[in-house]
């Protein structure tokens, strides 16, 4: 794993911790939460080994900037300085143990939407960054935040050049459904009835392997493994 003289200067603090337990309405505030490496959140509904957002950093700044209710932003984690400051690709060390991959920006969606009207129109991407866990431990409020740029791959805004992401890397031989390809790529299952038109960009042979059509083959079920496995790429930090 990433050394610890990797990483910069102090970024900020984590200022407050949320879990958001499956159909409670609104994110449990919590002193201390447990974070588990390539799955999330101890008890959080959007923990998932296969997703690249397992958890939402959301930034001080911008519910200033907003005028936003607390915890409206739906985040995980809400640190004291802007997100904008960091990138995909970017590790972020939280406390002494946790090291968090950031994905993505999280974009406004209209379930935030209809929470806080307005929000789809403003905010963009000050809403925050998604992250993966790649080294777990405990988070408490308070906890120092520092950040090590660009060290691990990095994943586009665009959530079409996610899904072309992840239907290249189905092995030859193997399928994906299109539930499966959503959570990879990190969109809402909203989007499968557009993944054909976007998938058409790939050579048939490709993108024949997603869909549950290309189970009927006898190809393999693909779950994903080596997908998010970057041991390979970090070990590269160690050497002089």
């Amino acid at each position: 794993m990433t050394p610890r003289d990797a990483f910069g200067p102090r970024l900020g603090e984590l200022q407050s911790l949320y879990i958001r337990v499956a159909k409670e309405p609104a994110p449990r505030p919590v002193s201390t939460a447990q974070a588990i490496a390539n799955f999330g959140l101890a008890g959080d509904r959007h923990a998932s080994p296969r997703s690249p957002r397992q958890l939402l950093l959301a930034g001080r700044p911008a519910y200033e900037r907003w005028g936003l209710p607390s915890a409206s932003l739906r985040e995980n984690l809400l640190v004291d300085f802007s997100t904008a400051q960091l990138a995909s690709g970017d590790l972020v060390r939280i406390g002494d143990e946790v090291i968090l991959w950031i994905t993505f920006v999280c974009e406004p969606c209209n379930r935030l939407e209809r929470r806080c009207p307005g929000t789809l129109k403003t905010i963009g991407a000050d809403r925050g960054m998604l992250a993966r866990v790649l080294r777990g431990g405990e988070l408490r409020q308070g906890d120092e935040v520092a950040v090590c740029r660009a060290k691990a791959p990095m994943f586009s805004d665009d959530w079409r050049e996610r899904v072309l992401q992840v239907a290249r890397a189905v092995p030859e031989g193997s399928w994906i459904s299109h539930r499966q390809l959503a959570e990879m790529a990190g969109v809402d299952t909203a989007y499968c009835r557009a993944f054909p038109r976007v998938l058409s960009r790939l050579p048939a042979a490709v993108a024949g392997r997603v869909g549950s059509d290309a189970g009927k083959t006898g190809a393999l079920a693909w779950s994903g493994a080596g997908f998010f496995d970057i041991t390979a790429h970090l070990a590269l930090l160690h050497q002089p």
